[in-house]
């Protein structure tokens, strides 16, 4: 049982970072990105083509990655969303679900639908002895950097004035605005700080997962259902439930594995029938 617990948290790392950029992007624009699997999508292939076209390695990919897709985030923000933020959210959903399909379809005609291999670096090739069990090293190793990455943002979000800032704007965007804070200003910056994380959850799956166009796709409506059960907008929440869906997926996956595909939408109705905004949503968000 411990064994599968800890599955379920290095499943769960995957589901924290993605819904960790996913709440704070609509915390800020109001905006359900349906293009973050595809982000997640171009991390895995990213590292894959660094190391296969021009000798990258992993540990070079890990930051490099990342950066270029916040970038990318950065400026499709100015030129596409910005522009229509202002209209139904409505019209940016479709947008982020139209360039979703244009990525995927895009890698589709370059590699195929095919999954591409990635080796895991050579220095976690090995098992790490955890006393009840031996793990694989690479497994703890993603699970660690989830970790960091989890506590990083926590330290910027809660000991920093730019990260209260943010914090404020991602879960109460109309009252800090009311106070005189330019929240449009924090706006493009944080899309493509959650991009950048969906990136590196990417490279952190190429050596677990098949590399292929469509990993984004199979992941990214569990994610929305992390994000839902940890309430739309809190940066907290999105951690929390992350990891508690990778462990009850991991659990039901042994004990009842016929539930195994929906026991997260379970999970999801019972947490909304109790409380609709979610566990940590606007009405009880806390950092």
């Amino acid at each position: 049982m411990l064994q599968q617990a800890f599955n379920g948290l290095v499943s769960g790392a995957f589901y924290v970072l993605l819904a960790l950029g996913l709440s704070i992007i609509f915390g800020m624009l109001h905006v359900v990105n349906f293009a973050h699997g595809a982000f997640y999508m171009l991390g895995a292939f990213g590292a894959y083509v660094l190391l296969d076209s021009f000798g990258v390695s992993f540990w070079l990919a890990l930051p490099l990655v990342p950066i270029v897709l916040g970038v990318v985030g950065v400026v499709l923000e100015r030129l596409f969303i910005h522009r229509l933020a202002p209209l139904d959210p409505l019209y940016n959903f479709l947008f982020t679900f139209g360039l979703a399909l244009i990525l995927q379809d895009l890698v589709k005609r370059q590699y195929g639908v095919q999954s591409q291999p990635y080796p895991r670096p050579a220095a976690l090739s090995g098992s790490i002895d955890l006393g009840l069990f031996t793990y694989p090293a690479y497994q703890v190793f993603v699970l660690g950097v989830s970790l960091v990455v989890c506590g990083a943002v926590w330290v910027v979000l809660t000991r920093t004035r730019v990260g209260m800032i943010v914090r404020a704007a991602t879960e109460r965007p109309e009252l800090t605005r009311a106070l005189g804070i330019d929240v449009a200003r924090w706006v493009t910056p944080v899309f493509g700080f959650g991009v950048a994380l969906a990136g590196l959850a990417g490279v952190l799956a190429a050596p677990m997962r098949a590399v292929n166009p469509l990993m984004g796709a199979d992941l990214i409506i569990t994610v929305f259902a992390v994000v839902v059960i940890g309430g739309l907008g809190s940066v907290f929440g999105s951690v929390a439930a992350g990891f508690t869906v990778g462990v009850v997926s991991a659990l039901g996956y042994y004990y009842v594995p016929s539930l195994s595909q929906t026991l997260v939408f379970i999970l999801m109705a019972a947490v909304l029938l109790w409380r609709p905004a979610g566990l940590f949503g606007r009405e009880e968000a806390a950092i």
